[in-house]
């Protein structure tokens, strides 16, 4: 098996922490598959300096044998020299943006090229990566562009529970009017083939969120369930997938939490993270699902109120180093 690459995310908030702190813990690496930082080596340095985390940083050439107990370092020779004396930490401006950009473009390069066996990304800020002339909403769009693919959808994983998002970064008062059957069919077939092929679960049952409160009350608090969601698991059910609903949002997680579901089908952003982020926040996992590659991501921000101060958790990180490997390993299969 080939690395895991894991890109730096914005050299100003916390990835290069808890880069650090992930490799200091000596973690039991997926098998055949030792990270590799896509990065900046100065910056690491400058955090292993700054917090005290010890730390052996070497620049990786593709194809090299990687060592054990060293940060190896992938450096993209087509970024813009970063001065680590002139950054502040918690600071991103138009360089940052670009490196992190060049970070993400480079670690799919890698995977495309069979050097690399997949992806796990530190966070990164939007404002930054738009600011550098990278027209994205957010990491999983830019990824979804560089693979060519329209295809894609956002997972949230942790051992509890598992969520899909029919919408992503869409305005809560525009999410009505954006969904469809279609949509929330193609994604309950999405959610189910993840399932099978990407976490080795060969009969996924899954669970259905409705949009309103009480799933619509039979039409009084809404008829999206009626003329939308419904329509959709009818068609998904036919197409040989277990799943049900649309369940009031109100307890379908906790069933799932339960034991009871594999993963819930969500209708918007909020709707899905708050139940996973409660019981996930440390550890939870972000998976872009239907990807021609295999792509996690921590599930937080780039916490630049604390970058720097050596207080960053690298719980989620190891998790989504971990099921990178797992995910990478089961494709195989």
């Amino acid at each position: 098996m080939k690395p895991l690459a894991i890109t730096m995310g914005c050299p100003v908030g916390i990835g290069p922490e808890i880069i650090l702190k992930y490799f200091a813990s000596k973690p039991a690496f997926p098998a055949g598959m030792t990270p590799v930082v896509v990065g900046d080596p100065k910056i690491l340095s400058r955090c292993s300096e700054s917090l005290n985390i010890p730390a052996t940083i070497s620049l990786w050439t593709p194809g090299e044998r990687l060592k054990n107990g060293v940060v190896s370092v992938f450096a993209p020779e087509n970024l813009p020299a970063l001065d680590p004396d002139c950054l502040g930490w918690g600071k991103p401006d138009v360089q940052t943006g670009k490196a992190m950009a060049g970070y993400i473009e480079t670690a799919v390069s890698l995977i495309q090229a069979g050097q690399c066996s997949g992806m796990v990304t530190c966070p990164i800020t939007k404002k930054a990566l738009n600011e550098a002339g990278y027209n994205f909403p957010g990491h999983t769009e830019m990824l979804a562009s560089l693979c060519q693919t329209d295809d894609y959808a956002m997972m949230m994983a942790g051992e509890k529970l598992r969520v899909t998002l029919v919408t992503i970064h869409t305005p809560l008062g525009r999410v009505p009017a954006v969904l469809s059957s279609d949509k929330i069919f193609h994604l309950i077939e999405m959610t189910a083939l993840s399932l099978k092929n990407d976490f080795g679960i060969s009969a996924p049952c899954l669970a259905v969120a409705a949009l309103n409160p009480h799933a619509g009350e039979d039409g009084l608090f809404g008829d999206e369930e009626d003329r939308l969601i419904r329509p959709a698991i009818q068609q998904a059910t036919e197409a040989s997938i277990d799943v049900s609903g649309p369940f009031p949002p109100d307890t379908v997680f906790y069933k799932a939490a339960a034991g009871n579901y594999d993963a819930v089908v969500c209708m918007y952003h909020d709707q899905g993270l708050i139940p996973f982020k409660l019981l996930h926040f440390a550890d939870g996992v972000n998976v872009t699902i239907g990807l021609p590659i295999v792509r996690t991501s921590v599930d937080h921000g780039t916490a630049y109120d604390i970058a720097g101060q050596g207080k960053a958790d690298p719980s989620s990180l190891a998790a989504a180093v971990a099921m990178a490997g797992e995910i990478a390993a089961n494709r195989l299969q």
